[in-house]
């Protein structure tokens, strides 16, 4: 039995995140779209698979990837609509959302100094868009007690609204840029 579906503000956020991870854009995420993802944010970052960075890097994504296989149904190829049907679970589930931010906090963290810097999450949001983006509005927005960095805590916190979240004013729903 399925939940309540998603709001339209849920669709259109979570569609823009989706279509950037359809690097393929044959309308489904699958392994070799989580692929090419790290593959690109490794290069923004100017590194690659082989480095302890990108290890970590490449681990994150591809645990993503089984993460959300899993939760669709292990069918290999998973669509929006399956997307935004674990999305509508999602705040049921607090740990499995806190625990992905926390996952994607370390992979974001490049240098391990517990925060994000503006330029570090410049560089989640090229790799994530596949383009250049201007990101400085977003993280003053983010960086929600104006420290020039994002805590772990503040970026759990965006990263749960955006995922399970509903309000379009909340900060978080911006953690993947403006969409």
């Amino acid at each position: 039995m399925l939940g309540a579906m998603a709001s339209d503000f849920q669709r259109h956020k979570i569609s823009g995140v989706f279509g950037a991870m359809d690097a393929d854009r044959d309308g489904y995420l699958t392994e070799s779209d989580f692929r090419a993802l790290t593959t690109r944010w490794l290069a923004v970052r100017g590194t690659d698979a082989g480095t302890p960075d990108g290890q970590r890097l490449a681990a994150v994504m591809m645990g993503w990837w089984g993460t959300l296989d899993d939760a669709a149904g292990r069918g290999g190829k998973v669509t929006l609509d399956q997307v935004l049907q674990v999305v509508d679970e999602l705040p049921k589930m607090p740990g499995a959302v806190t625990g992905t931010a926390a996952a994607m906090f370390d992979a974001v963290d490049e240098n391990g100094d517990g925060a994000i810097s503006a330029a570090e999450y410049h560089r989640l949001i090229v790799a994530w868009n596949g383009v250049d983006t201007p990101t400085d509005d977003v993280f003053a927005l983010l960086d929600s007690d104006g420290d020039g960095r994002l805590s772990r805590e503040e970026f759990t916190g965006h990263w749960f609204e955006f995922w399970a979240g509903d309000d379009p004013a909340a900060p978080g729903s911006r953690v993947f840029g403006r969409y």
